[in-house]
């Protein structure tokens, strides 16, 4: 594709799905993709808003016809990316942004290395169990074994950090909005080769600060959290 592509990822509970529906209010030309999956929806969940809801012989039966970009199976259910998607946002002229869990940003950036990728990350592992039990209070669904299968893939999702770009931790919505959206105009800036502006120089400034290497002593601790060692996490990357 002509535009930049943007790869977000984050564990279940880690607020991605708010912060990049604010982000979308205030970034223009960037088409944002909607997976498809084989998943029930959930809540107000509507078909071709926040997914494109298919059985799973459908689902496969694009995988038979290599319609997928990338694809998954999380927790029993298949999510994935068309190809498509490409074409549309070439075509509009635009940026695009894939909301995609791990295993799919590594299918992507190995068809696409030029892909900029952010991994959200929650405050602590406490934060993002408290998150995990108002959903399932706000979905009516208490189980305690979702809440540990979710926490414990988290910690999981969180070893593979190194394979980004840009580290943000989802901490103040407002907040963290604003350093979301300096990495995606930060990086528009960087590309068009165009020297910036005082305002735009600001932009390029705030998105350098999320960058991973200058993010790793603020992690820590929430890698901590999860019991993962710091060394673990790099070898990863490996």
């Amino acid at each position: 594709m002509s535009g930049i592509l943007y790869i977000i990822s984050a564990p279940s509970g880690s607020g991605k799905s708010t912060l990049v529906n604010e982000m979308r209010k205030w970034i223009q030309h960037l088409d944002f993709s909607i997976s498809y999956t084989t998943r029930q929806p959930r809540g107000s969940e509507q078909d071709g808003r926040e997914y494109h809801f298919i059985s799973r012989g459908q689902f496969e039966e694009m995988i038979g016809n290599d319609e997928f970009l990338e694809y998954a199976d999380v927790f029993g259910n298949y999510y994935g990316t068309t190809k498509s998607v490409l074409r549309h946002a070439a075509e509009q002229g635009k940026d695009l942004l894939l909301d995609i869990d791990v295993k799919g940003e590594r299918q992507v950036k190995q068809k696409m290395p030029d892909a900029v990728s952010i991994f959200i990350l929650p405050p602590s592992r406490k934060e993002l169990e408290s998150r995990l039990r108002k959903r399932s209070e706000s979905e009516n669904v208490h189980s305690e074994e979702i809440i540990r299968r979710r926490l414990d893939e988290a910690r999981k999702e969180i070893e593979n950090y190194p394979n980004y770009d840009y580290i943000l931790i989802n901490d103040r919505l407002e907040q963290s909005v604003d350093r979301l959206r300096a990495i995606v105009l930060g990086e528009r800036l960087k590309r068009s080769g165009k020297p910036p502006s005082p305002d735009e120089r600001r932009y390029l400034e705030a998105a350098e600060k999320s960058l991973k290497a200058n993010m790793e002593e603020k992690i820590r601790s929430i890698l901590a959290s999860f019991d993962v060692s710091f060394p673990t996490a790099i070898e990863t990357q490996r």
